[in-house]
């Protein structure tokens, strides 16, 4: 029987322990080698999924395979983010995440997967300021008026959202904690019906997404008092910063991309490389702009922090409202 020498062994030994980061490397080199599911867990037609399908395309595109939007509603956002999580971690299968995610890691008690442990950030893709509008009725027409004339009248202002737990229900609790009013929430089923009491003057006060209410807005049908963002926004330039009368408010509706934890990390930074530089795109920014929103161009770990941080700002808005799912 003829043995190895040590040396002999050493090289072998070395070679075996390569095999498998040669073939992690050819793998990541060659995807995505078939076509990407990109799940969406919101109904078709909303504004995750117009961004994730503009993005899709241009993935498609920079890469030579067909990345597929798939609609999976319900749960607010958990169910199509569950299918995610629980998908084999082979970077065939994406999900869009946003505030709601961050809200639904307090909002619901028991969920079957934790956000920050179980999915791994890809990239940002969007940020966009909610507005804070009123009906024109309303005699006020700045946010220190609004205050004050809530202030003087507890209770007896309605605040519209598109129902408990939304981007714009938290919203409005974040500002009702920082000012320190009292509104009646009046929560609907989707923010187009709370959109349009609020035109009709059933409901007073709201925050809307700025694609939802800039018509509106232009038309003179609603009154907007102020963008929810730190600084004032380009497409309504005239309309001022919240932060502006009250320091540190800053909300933004937000999108990216994730995949299942453990999805391997050069993947993962492929995926990250090609959805920045379609972000930088002058067609996909002028796309973008014309919904009101701009990249969020964001590292895996950057996103990773971003997400950590609605996560624990939005636990205490969802403590200090009470809300409840029913």
């Amino acid at each position: 029987m003829n043995f190895l020498n040590r040396r002999q062994f050493l090289h072998l030994a070395a070679i075996a322990a390569a095999v498998p980061s040669i073939s992690r490397f050819a793998q990541a080199q060659a995807y995505p080698a078939r076509p990407v599911r990109i799940i969406v867990p919101f109904a078709p037609a909303g504004a995750t999924d117009i961004v994730a399908r503009l993005v899709a395309q241009e993935l498609s595109e920079r890469l030579g395979q067909q990345f597929v939007v798939e609609n999976r509603p319900g749960g607010g956002g958990n169910i199509g983010t569950e299918a995610a999580v629980k998908a084999v971690a082979d970077g065939y299968t994406l999900v869009v995440l946003g505030n709601s995610n961050a809200i639904n890691a307090t909002l619901y008690g028991k969920l079957s997967f934790d956000l920050l442990r179980d999915v791994a950030p890809v990239a940002g893709f969007i940020r966009s300021p909610m507005i804070i509008g009123i009906n024109p009725s309303l005699p006020v027409h700045s946010i220190p008026e609004f205050v004050a004339y809530a202030k003087a009248n507890p209770g007896r202002v309605s605040m519209a959202s598109g129902g408990v737990g939304t981007g714009g229900h938290m919203a409005g609790e974040l500002f009702k904690m920082m000012a320190g009013i009292d509104l009646v929430h009046v929560p609907y089923r989707g923010e187009g019906p709370a959109i349009a009491d609020l035109v009709g003057g059933q409901v007073q006060f709201g925050f809307s997404t700025l694609s939802a209410c800039i018509a509106f807005i232009r038309t003179g049908k609603l009154r907007a008092l102020a963008v929810s963002t730190r600084t004032r926004w380009g497409t309504v330039p005239d309309v001022p910063a919240a932060a502006e009368f009250l320091p540190g408010y800053d909300v933004a509706a937000w999108f990216g991309l994730a995949a299942p934890g453990n999805t391997p990390a050069d993947m993962i930074k492929k995926l990250n490389r090609e959805v920045n530089a379609a972000l930088a795109d002058v067609k996909l920014k002028s796309r973008l702009a014309d919904l009101g929103s701009e990249p969020l161009t964001l590292t895996p770990d950057a996103f990773r922090q971003h997400i950590a941080n609605e996560v624990e700002q939005w636990a205490k808005v969802v403590k200090f409202s009470g809300a409840k799912l029913e």
